[in-house]
């Protein structure tokens, strides 16, 4: 029996692996399909409504069979699900499109993937958990790799409202890790991940026919680096792909490793990103941007083995998701 549970946990962390993987490759691709779009003449504003639309009518039949009976547990939670939905969700999407739209989508994905170490600092300075010395020494060590990275000695050519606003994502990714982490509130995750999107389409549509958000959008042709392309095709592959598909990827993933391992293997998404934003785009950082971007994964990494052990791999078990959702 000990042989054959020995087996399945390892089936399932392997498993785990290859999803988690393709949940990183998944969500890497979004920034730059999302700058075509951009430099198309789609505003970040219309193209983040698109994709929040896209991906909560594909999510939207799973959400509704995940309630099922449980629609008093939506109604109880209803405060933290707006406040997902607006701040999680929608202001991450938002601040990180505006990002990308006028910087680099890797370095723009880098300056977000602090927020690890972010939620660490809130923590201490919300609840006295002060971080130990791995977390510390982490921290340290990506803020100076966020230096070098933004060229801020060198004479820095990256638009600093495009690091505000690459900042602003980062505050919504933590604000994500911070209410994904609840394991009270008895939300299916993938119901969660529905509402969130429904929410947050919703909100960006309402501004967006007030005149608040700007949405400006065409039919035209789309190009890349590899080619151009008819504008409905970057559209749905950044909606269901890139956001409907690599969620639920990234929710089997953590259930199969657990919530710890799983945020190892989600810093490959930065990788992704690099890698899309070179083969779609053209873009590669230089090579003191490129170290100051390893110093923040390898800071991330520590703060993150700083953490204390909340969960171990296993297969049955199912802890909240991690992923960040770009």
């Amino acid at each position: 029996m000990s042989a054959v549970a020995n087996d399945t946990r390892a089936a399932g962390v392997r498993s785990g692996l290859v999803f988690a993987l393709g949940a990183a490759l998944s969500f890497g691709m979004s920034g730059a399909w999302a700058r075509g779009l951009m430099d198309a003449g789609w505003s970040p504003g219309a193209a983040v409504t698109v994709r929040m639309w896209v991906a909560a009518l594909v999510l939207l039949v799973p959400t509704l069979l995940a309630l099922r009976g449980r629609w008093g547990t939506v109604r109880k939670n209803a405060g933290m699900i707006v406040v997902y939905g607006l701040l999680a969700v929608t202001a991450a999407q938002l601040c990180f499109f505006r990002a990308v739209a006028v910087m680099d989508v890797g370095l723009a994905l880098l300056i977000e993937y602090t927020a690890p170490i972010a939620v660490v600092l809130w923590l201490w300075l919300r609840r006295g958990e002060r971080p130990g010395a791995k977390g510390m020494i982490g921290a340290v060590v990506a803020f100076i790799g966020l230096v070098l990275m933004l060229e801020i000695f060198t004479g820095s050519r990256i638009d600093p409202v495009g690091i505000l606003w690459a900042l602003g994502a980062m505050v919504g990714a933590a604000t994500y890790f911070l209410l994904s982490g609840r394991g009270d509130t008895g939300l299916p995750p993938i119901a969660l991940a529905g509402l969130g999107l429904l929410i947050g389409a919703i909100g960006l549509s309402v501004a967006g026919t007030t005149g608040i958000l700007p949405m400006t959008w065409n039919t035209q042709d789309v190009t890349y680096r590899f080619g151009t392309l008819p504008w409905f095709v970057p559209v749905l592959a950044v909606g269901v792909i890139a956001t409907a598909l690599a969620y639920v990827l990234g929710i089997v993933s953590t259930r199969r490793l657990g919530s710890r391992f799983a945020s190892f293997v989600a810093l490959s998404e930065v990788i992704a990103a690099l890698l899309f934003g070179w083969l779609f785009l053209g873009q590669l950082p230089d090579l003191l941007q490129a170290f100051g971007g390893a110093l923040v994964l390898v800071g991330v990494v520590l703060v993150k083995l700083g953490e204390p052990v909340v969960d171990e791999v296993d297969p049955e078990a199912v802890p909240e998701p991690v992923e960040t959702l770009r």
